[in-house]
């Protein structure tokens, strides 16, 4: 806001009517870096376990190399094809670009330093990863006799002449570059030859010798070795880099005959053959050969990354999966509702006396969720199941439900969304076998990402058909059920079946029912209600009783909720907003914002849940959703927003919703300039970390139940 402090009143007035100024909006590329400096802090905290901090750092990369893959690609490609498209805060394409770098060097060289902090603590736990010119001779020749018999046959050294082009480089693949020199010749130019570190062998190799747990990385043995796959060569020089390459899939899928074969394609082009986004070198490399790649990949200077330490650090989840459980987050046992635990009990009885709400992963996502599609595909009775999958994870023990009930007999039809960023190839996968089981595969709404989160149940109850539902706002992931935080709801509700009917319905194409009563559908009408209802909370405020909009999502950017925020925040009301990731809107703003607070938690759990209350002049509402404040999720992906309107669920939403709140230990208050400062107990407070609240709470709850 300096910008307007020398302004006169009538221009600053004017300026606050215009609740689009680009003055009242944070940048979306950096609000995700800030975003990402959050993560980054949890690796500096001590009181994390060592592997978890560990965790945090390689979360860090693997985070930027989708933030380059589809982000930075896209403004990259607004800057070739010379487009206008200006950023909330009124940024065009190449001054984002510039910004996203300045902001990036330093943070790089914060993980870098943890990054070394952290191998040099595990040192001491009997973890470590070597230099191999620190290993004695004895060492090496193992190596070599490792690299002689396990990795020189499946290399495959590329040299660059005439006769031979420049090398594919696949995305994000680990590369050596070798300058070498032909000692025959007197004199002649330098020869290269590249070398794509192959997938079919672990990163770290271990030393088995040693006792502990110690490690060279591949690269190095490899670069040790290098005169086995270069006989007669002087070796002048050796360099790992790493290619990003634009991983935006783009499908005209009303042009597409089949868009299984489609994507599929698409996903294999892009592992090569799209357009080079970021370069990452080591420290150590010869001028002349990053201009070398730099021009090849049609590159600038901007776009390359120096880094002191080894690449790729995704590749360093290899080490957090060490069986050292004490470097680790303490286990905990899920909770298991009482009324599901017996396995002869009729899960659909339980449901039809009663709606079930589960929060995960601190309630059992296999004694739940699972366990509902289990019993649907034997229940003699169930005579079929329809279901949404966006994302489902490896040996999905869901997708073997299904293919169990398919077996058995029922009308199985399976909504799978092939387009689920860097899940395409999985979903692919899990999709033939599908279809070949005899499950209905239906591959969702043509130019829309089905994200919403759905089973419908029809069950024969005393000759009629009785529908029973799940809804969700997460994925039916059992892994990721154990890391993300989700809101799970069970019902049996008539009104809500026969509005899931619908949605099914419009799913596969053939409905355009808009009499929704219940459901909130994008892109039918959840944006359209989204405003609605925070107008409502405008219309109904008064100061004796004053409105309230509480919630909690992923993310917040939409050109339209966050004036229409704006606009209740002017009225009085009060927007108390837990967003985790990025958040576009600017709170605090005088006149403008200022009843708006914005606070993101961070912890050992991905805060994943969408939940959205609404005062209503004491009328409360609250609703669940698969959708964010975002305008891919309310304008192109089929989305749920869903209410809760039984009064002992609406308290526990509640009271999830104001434990968040209070967090103290792992909550971040935004500020107006886009920075972020950490909540802490005041003196005397009690401290209180939501995610251990809720494991403390499910313990107890076990403890009650014996």
């Amino acid at each position: 806001m300096d910008g307007t402090l020398h302004l006169t009143t009538t221009s600053l007035k004017k300026i606050k009517d215009d609740l689009k100024n680009p003055i009242y909006y944070i940048n979306r590329e950096l609000s995700f870096l800030e975003f990402n400096r959050r993560v980054l802090n949890e690796a500096e905290d001590t009181n994390h376990p060592l592997l978890e901090r560990l965790k945090f750092v390689s979360i860090f990369s693997s985070n930027l190399d989708e933030f380059f893959m589809i982000r930075v690609a896209g403004l990259k490609s607004q800057v070739y094809a010379d487009t206008q498209e200006l950023s909330y805060d009124g940024l065009t394409a190449q001054q984002q670009l510039i910004e996203i770098r300045k902001k990036l060097l330093p943070l790089y060289e914060y993980q870098t330093r943890l990054f070394k902090e952290i191998m040099s603590s595990l040192e001491k736990e009997n973890i470590q990863l070597y230099d191999i010119n620190t290993l004695t001779k004895r060492e090496r020749e193992r190596l070599r006799k490792f690299f002689i018999e396990c990795v020189l046959p499946v290399l495959t050294p590329l040299t660059l002449d005439q006769a031979h082009p420049f090398p594919r480089l696949i995305n994000l693949r680990l590369n050596i570059a070798f300058v070498l020199r032909d000692p025959s010749k007197e004199t002649g130019n330098h020869i290269l030859a590249f070398l794509q570190l192959p997938t079919v062998l672990p990163r770290m190799i271990r030393l088995e010798h040693k006792p502990g747990y110690h490690f060279v990385l591949l690269e190095q043995i490899i670069k040790d070795n290098a005169e086995l796959i270069f006989p007669g060569l002087e070796i002048l020089g050796a360099n790992v880099f790493r290619v990003t390459r634009n991983a935006d899939i783009e499908i005209a899928e009303d042009e597409a005959e089949d868009l299984l074969s489609e994507i599929s394609e698409q996903v294999k082009q892009r592992r090569w053959s799209t357009a080079a986004v970021r370069l990452e070198v080591s420290s150590k490399m010869d001028e002349f050969l990053l201009n070398l790649l730099m021009r090849t990949l049609n590159l600038d200077k901007n776009d390359i990354y120096i880094h002191d330490r080894p690449l790729g650090l995704p590749d360093f989840m290899q080490l957090v999966k060490l069986d050292k459980p004490s470097l680790k987050d303490k286990p905990f046992s899920t909770f298991k509702i009482p009324e599901f635990i017996d396995s002869s009990t009729n899960i659909f009885s339980v449901i039809s006396s009663n709606d079930y709400l589960v929060h995960h992963p601190f309630d059992s996502f296999t004694n739940s969720t699972l366990r509902f599609l289990e019993q649907a595909a034997v229940d003699p009775n169930v005579l079929a199941i329809k279901i949404t999958l966006y994302r489902t994870g490896s040996n999905s023990p869901v997708v073997a439900a299904l293919i169990k009930a398919a077996e058995n007999g029922k009308d199985v039809t399976a909504f799978v969304e092939l387009k689920a960023r860097f899940d395409e190839e999985n979903n692919i996968i899990w999709a033939k076998e599908l279809e070949q089981k005899g499950v209905n595969v239906v591959y969702g709404v043509v130019g829309l990402k089905t994200h919403c989160k759905i089973t419908l149940v029809i069950r024969r109850e005393n000759g009629k058909l009785k529908k029973y539902l799940h809804l969700s706002t997460g994925n039916y992931n059992h892994i990721t059920a154990r890391l993300y935080t989700d809101i799970g709801y069970f019902t049996s509700k008539e009104e809500l079946g026969f509005e899931a009917i619908h949605l099914f319905n419009f799913l596969t194409g053939y409905s355009l029912y808009k009499d929704w009563k219940d459901f909130v559908v994008a892109p039918v009408n959840l944006y359209e209600r989204t405003l609605e209802l925070i107008q409502r909370e405008i219309d109904l405020h008064t100061p004796e009783n004053p409105g309230l909009i509480f919630a909690k999502m992923n993310s917040l950017a939409h050109r339209q909720v966050i004036p229409a925020l704006y606009r209740a925040s002017q009225k009085g009301v009060q927007i108390k907003l837990l967003v985790r990731g990025i958040c576009c809107l600017k709170p605090g703003l005088p006149g403008i914002s200022e009843n708006i607070e914005v606070r993101s938690i961070l912890g050992r759990f991905l805060e994943h849940s969408r939940i959205f209350y609404f005062k209503n002049g004491g009328n409360e509402e609250f609703y669940l959703s698969s959708a964010d404040w975002m305008s891919r999720n309310l304008h192109k992906r089929v989305e749920l927003m869903f209410p809760i309107k039984d009064k002992k669920n609406q308290k526990r939403l509640w009271s999830i919703l104001n434990i968040y709140w209070n967090d103290n230990l792992k909550s971040w208050k935004l500020n107006s300039d886009g920075s972020y400062t950490k909540i802490k107990p005041a003196k005397n407070q009690i401290q209180l970390s939501a995610q251990e609240y809720f494991i403390r709470e499910i313990n107890e709850l076990k403890s009650n139940h014996r």
